[in-house]
């Protein structure tokens, strides 16, 4: 049930308190209801944006030429940072898991196999389909199998939760949904365990509520943000003041810097996005095999094609020209693709008259395909999640979404200055470093060599090789995944949280979030949240069963 007011909550605390109606918050509170549990859920934002409430999210970056906007990064709402998401769902890959030089000693403390059962319901809760993540390879002659060609992502046909469950939370009874809730600070007991919450409404009226169980879903950003908050009385609190709390910061490292020519016919079209048995759209991508990754320290990164820069004129293709013009609109393009995605692609100052020119050359081909594109993706079951337009040279620009290399000092701190409620703001310092873009660079040779060798294609770069590892970096800039800060492990002092989310210093206060994470690989981290807060439901439904005490 859904309310925006903090009356009634004097009764017995609820068998587990969640901060944070995302769609992490959403699936956990869904799940322990499902299992019977109480829940109350307590969500700082309301049914839709406010001003007022996004500003709490501001934070200083600094250098925001590595960090995106707050505005794009968050969203303080009932569904949270599904209201801005693409909708890109896939497994993390074995790899992840493994100890390598590249990543330091960041160690997931269980093995893949532990989380994978949890990836169905995952999938469920996503509507991305099953979760199936192979498709038959596009060349299934090739035997070199130093790339994998046949991996897929999934694409959420439901990606906003309060769209998609609002519902159920409406109705459910197990669930107690506080809008416009937001926690500022917590009381700790001599034992250690969260005794209560403090949560602010709008106006700063404050309550503190009782807990049993305290969860932190609130996004990966907001989430530290809150652990660093409750540590400030106590220094040694989370692994103290050189621990691991705030450290570690990652995103993907992503962009393009070279083409892709495809040597074989259709080779390009099993490139297209298409709807599997499995019921939603999909797209292939190309990976670095594991064996690869080991025996050359290459990141985890997968390529896939796309469509020429779309800004630039030149290309002469009327279909591209009306997308960058849609896009460039700001709330027509963001029915077109998510905002941080809009932002990368169009330039501060577009000159628009040459893609007119280009559009109107091309009608009516190209407002059948706008109109089509608008209607696939916003009024069919199955939800077109973008588009790739073919070229009779198959040729097309070659996107990487790249492992993200964790490193101490890519952090956020509390700052000086507090919000509204008093809360301090983040300081982010995101970084990237030459040797991750090296990396990319060794993989992109490699990926070039594998095509030439098996007749499939070759790459050009855009720039001079040697200058290509610059130009990864400067390309280097993220913020929306927001992996690591919060770390799970096997150690207080090398992470925060214990295999089952549990903080090391608190025995009741778990996270939930990407920031959980201890590596990025190339994946979209949401599924892999979303099997981590089904697998935290069935844990703390065990735990709740065997009595207090029960970890």
């Amino acid at each position: 049930m859904i309310f925006d007011h903090l009356q009634g909550l004097d009764d017995a605390p609820r068998d587990v308190c969640i901060v944070g109606a995302g769609p992490v918050g959403i699936t956990l509170a869904l799940e322990l209801a499902r299992a019977g549990k109480s829940v109350l859920l307590l969500e700082s934002g309301g049914r839709s944006k406010a001003p007022e409430t996004a500003e709490l999210s501001a934070a200083d970056i600094v250098d925001p030429a590595r960090h995106d906007a707050m505005d794009i990064a968050v969203a303080r709402q009932i569904g949270g940072t599904s209201n801005l998401w693409a909708g890109r769902c896939q497994p993390f890959d074995p790899i992840d898991f493994e100890q390598r030089p590249s990543v330091g000693d960041a160690r997931w403390p269980f093995p893949r196999d532990l989380l994978l059962p949890y990836y169905a319901r995952a999938c469920a809760y996503a509507h991305c389909g099953g979760p199936v993540f192979r498709a038959p390879p596009p060349a299934p002659d090739v035997r070199d199998d130093t790339f994998d060609a046949d991996r897929i992502e999934r694409f959420s046909n439901k990606p906003r939760f309060y769209r998609a469950y609002g519902n159920e939370l409406e109705r459910n009874t197990h669930i107690d949904l506080r809008l416009n809730a937001t926690v500022v600070d917590v009381e700790f007991g001599e034992n250690g365990c969260v005794r209560s919450v403090s949560v602010s409404r709008p106006d700063g009226a404050r309550r503190k509520i009782e807990v049993k169980t305290l969860v932190l879903a609130c996004g990966g950003l907001e989430t530290t943000r809150l652990l660093l908050a409750f540590g400030r009385d106590n220094p040694q609190r989370f692994g103290g003041v050189g621990g691991p709390l705030g450290r570690y910061y990652m995103g993907h490292v992503i962009g393009e810097v070279a083409d892709i020519t495809f040597a074989r016919e259709g080779m390009d079209a099993a490139y297209d996005f298409y709807v599997d048995e499995h019921g939603s759209f999909v797209r292939r991508r190309i990976i670095p095999s594991d064996a690869l990754q080991r025996s050359d320290d290459l990141p985890n990164v997968s390529f896939w094609p796309v469509v020429p820069p779309s800004a630039d004129p030149r290309h002469g293709n009327a279909i591209l020209s009306m997308v960058i013009l849609a896009l460039s609109i700001g709330p027509l393009g963001r029915l077109v693709v998510a905002e941080a995605i809009r932002k990368r692609h169009v330039p501060e100052t577009l000159d628009r008259w040459p893609h007119v020119m280009n559009v109107l050359r091309g009608l009516p081909a190209s407002m059948w395909f706008l109109g089509n594109f608008f209607y696939r993706r916003h009024f069919t079951a199955t939800r077109l999640p973008g588009f790739f337009v073919r070229n009779s040279a198959r040729t097309y620009g070659l996107s990487y979404h790249s492992e993200h290399f964790p490193d101490p000092l890519s952090r956020v701190v509390l700052s000086r200055e507090t919000d509204r409620l008093g809360l301090p703001r983040l300081s982010i310092d995101l970084r990237f470093s030459e040797a991750n873009a090296d990396a990319i660079l060794r993989t992109h040779v490699a990926l070039d060599g594998w095509l030439r060798r098996n007749g499939l294609g070759s790459l050009e770069y855009r720039q001079p090789l040697a200058a290509t590892r610059d130009a990864i970096l400067s390309k280097a800039a993220h913020g929306t995944h927001q992996i690591g800060t919060t770390r799970m492990g096997l150690s207080r002092s090398q992470a925060v949280l214990d295999g089952n989310l549990k903080c090391f210093d608190a025995d009741n206060l778990y996270v939930v979030s990407t920031s959980a994470m201890p590596t990025s690989g190339q994946a979209n981290p949401t599924l892999t949240a979303l099997a981590l807060a089904v697998r935290l439901a069935d844990h703390l439904s065990a735990a709740n069963a065997q009595g207090p005490g029960a970890s």
